[in-house]
């Protein structure tokens, strides 16, 4: 990576012509057969990019990481939920448009992206993530071994970026409409995860194997383990996906309020055109 200046981020990398990157102002992001072209993004996005990077981070280090891969079944769903509601949304947000527009190509990719931002179709692929991931024989069998963790990383971060598309794809015209979205997170983000949730935490006995024959870490037990991992599914997200949807609700509410606002009316002149 090279730095020609403070505002410009420049990247070598192969299949690329040498220098290109993101740099001077919003332009189109240039392909393999582009010259040099770029895009700048702006304060929100880099702040957006970073934190998604964190959380990344965070989910893969340790002590989380290597938690929830062997010991404890709580860091395990605190993994699955930073993936999901942190990491993705926020990669999603660092993303310009022009960007997305460039490297996205017309056609058959665009069209394919256009339906996993399809609300119905995204709530099924990001449950369908919840409920095989967190599936106790994927557990057993999947997560005991270094690549199976790692595919499961990658399967929670697509999910995810899948489940945020509707909201918040790159592509405004990818996007549901404000009270659709609304309705779509209460249902796919917050009502259908509940249901595992509440599996996991009035359980009788431990469904995971793995976490329960792995050695105790502070003295916590496997069933208060799988209690609290249990209550993060269920009401982990919570604290996110309510201020979005009420989010959404306020941006519908200075929609109908545009639509509705009177207009002006203007007088004509004798030359056709119009004086306000």
């Amino acid at each position: 990576m090279v730095l020609s200046d403070p505002a410009a981020v420049v990247v070598d990398a192969p299949g690329l012509p040498r220098g290109v990157g993101l740099h001077g102002p919003p332009r189109r992001l240039c392909g393999a057969r582009a010259r040099r072209t770029g895009v700048r993004l702006t304060g929100r996005q880099r702040a957006s990019w970073i934190t998604g990077l964190f959380a990344l981070w965070i989910a893969t280090d340790w002590p989380v990481g290597a938690l929830g891969s062997g010991y404890l079944a709580s860091a395990h769903m605190a993994q699955y939920m930073l993936y999901t509601f942190f990491a993705a949304p926020m990669l999603l947000l660092a993303v310009p448009e022009d960007l997305a527009r460039s490297v996205i190509p017309a056609g058959l990719v665009r069209r394919v992206l256009r339906a996993a931002s399809h609300p119905l179709i995204a709530a099924v692929v990001a449950n369908v993530v919840l409920l095989a991931t967190h599936a106790p024989w994927t557990v057993d069998t999947v997560r005991v071994t270094q690549l199976g963790s790692f595919v499961l990383d990658v399967v929670w971060l697509l999910g995810g970026l899948v489940m945020w598309l509707p909201i918040i794809s790159p592509l405004p015209e990818h996007r549901a409409r404000p009270l659709i979205q609304a309705g779509y997170l209460f249902l796919a983000a917050g009502l259908v995860p509940m249901i595992p949730g509440g599996f996991l935490t009035f359980a009788d006995d431990p469904l995971y194997r793995l976490y329960e024959l792995a050695p105790r870490v502070g003295g916590i037990d496997p069933a208060s383990d799988q209690q609290a991992a249990g209550v993060l599914m269920k009401v982990g997200n919570l604290p996110l996906i309510w201020p979005v949807i009420a989010a959404t609700f306020v941006r519908a509410a200075r929609r109908d309020d545009d639509l509705t606002a009177p207009s002006t009316p203007s007088e004509p002149t004798l030359t056709g055109a119009t004086t306000p």
